[in-house]
């Protein structure tokens, strides 16, 4: 039964695919206006579905931080809607045309971007994940079979029959928007192998889940998601300017993968700087774990484990080190690290450019919080995840990450000899 439903998605999702490779940029942006219009208009019947999530949420334990990714309220689906607007209005990359240039034959040689295919996503929690991938596939003329987690099932369900109906009215093929419609974990391990229809999948959550992936997928995978983030406090660093970064990469939405987890400060101005972080992170109910030089300097400070510095928190944790240069700063960090973001605070442009070309992360900032690593606030209208891995795409992931290319080749009769 699971393997027939997986196996009619499928179908559909191809022949949708290669109607939207024909698909004019107009049309799908009528599309996208079409979707955007619709949430809003049926937003009441999102929330009523996202209450009943919440609520069997909370009967089963969920924590905090996946009830607060769960949650949906008018204005994060408002946020959808702009979201797909957004989308709507950025530039078309299919069809453009990335290099051309002329052989000693005469043959005319080109690359052109051109959709993946068919996308699967397989994610948790988030319900904004099902418009942001529903919007960012249409645009890019990729249908999608969308595949979330068994805690937002009627919020996702509400959500992608919205923008189904509203894609299909707008004269999109009825396959470019599906959602899976069984919690059932077969129907994941089905997605993960369904080479014949799906071209790329991508996985969106906890380090679990994208391991799980990983590991049992022949579906092509794109990483995405954990993100053991850290900011550096370097020797010259204005303090001020740290304690400001520092609160909010990790107080102002502590549930993503771009919050900080980590914070590494230079041992000169330990002293000064840790009393205020201390103090600061106390007054915002963050528990700290710390090496024993911070409990010297702070007793009250609980003892940090080898497992502290590798864990994605998700929550009001943090994990603070004291080190004694940047280069201890950049081995922790590259040892621990996840490949995500990564943040220095200094005043040294030496140090700085060191930093960036030394630590190996997607997203690399000097004086700035990571919790800009995000697909709208680098002006990319929205993502479908952060990659995490290098190939083929890393860093937010836009319209042309979820693209390819083809070569095309102009000639006037050429043979080859």
């Amino acid at each position: 039964m699971i393997q027939a439903r997986m196996e009619q998605l499928g179908k559909k999702a191809k022949e949708a695919a290669r109607s939207l490779m024909l698909a004019s940029t107009d049309q799908k942006n009528q599309a996208l206006h079409q979707m955007a219009e619709a949430l809003i208009a049926q937003s009441e019947d999102i929330l009523q579905a996202n209450q009943i999530d919440m609520e069997e949420g909370k009967h089963k334990g969920l924590s905090g931080t996946l009830l607060d990714r769960l949650m949906l309220s008018r204005k994060r689906i408002e946020e959808m809607s702009e979201g797909l607007l957004a989308v709507a209005a950025l530039p078309d990359p299919v069809g453009e045309v990335v290099e051309m240039y002329r052989r000693p034959n005469g043959l005319e040689v080109g690359r052109i971007r051109v959709p993946l295919g068919v996308v699967g996503i397989i994610y948790e929690a988030r319900p904004n994940v099902t418009a942001d991938a529903a919007g960012l596939c249409l645009k890019t003329g990729n249908a999608i079979i969308l595949r979330g987690g068994s805690e937002a099932f009627n919020s996702n369900q509400a959500i992608a029959r919205v923008l189904a109906e509203a894609a299909t009215a707008a004269g999109i093929h009825e396959g470019a928007v599906q959602l899976v419609d069984t919690t059932d974990r077969e129907a994941a391990n089905l997605l993960m192998r369904m080479n014949r229809y799906v071209d790329v999948l991508i996985p969106r959550g906890g380090a679990g889940l994208i391991q799980t992936v990983v590991n049992n997928a022949t579906v092509p995978v794109i990483e995405t998601g954990v993100g053991n983030c850290h900011t550096y406090v370097d020797e010259d660093a204005d303090l001020d300017m740290a304690l400001e970064i520092a609160i909010n990469a990790k107080c102002q939405r502590p549930s993503v993968c771009n919050a900080m987890e980590s914070l590494l400060v230079h041992e000169s101005v330990a002293s000064e700087f840790l009393p205020r972080l201390a103090e600061a992170m106390r007054e915002r109910k963050v528990e700290l774990r710390g090496c024993e030089r911070f409990r010297e300097i702070d007793p009250g400070v609980k003892p940090a484990v080898e497992s502290d510095w590798e864990t994605e928190f998700l929550d009001f944790i943090l994990a603070v080190k004291v080190v004694k240069n940047l280069d201890e700063a950049m081995d922790h960090i590259n040892r621990y690290g996840t490949g995500h973001s990564e943040a220095i605070v200094t005043r040294s442009y030496e140090r700085a450019r060191s930093f960036m070309a030394g630590v190996d992360a997607a997203a690399v900032f000097v004086n700035a919080s990571t919790r800009f690593t995000d697909g709208f606030q680098f002006g990319l209208g929205a993502e479908i995840g952060i990659s995490t891995q290098k190939l083929h795409a890393r860093g937010p992931m836009g319209l042309k990450e979820l693209t390819s290319t083809k070569y095309i080749i102009y000639g006037n009769g050429q043979i080859r000899k």
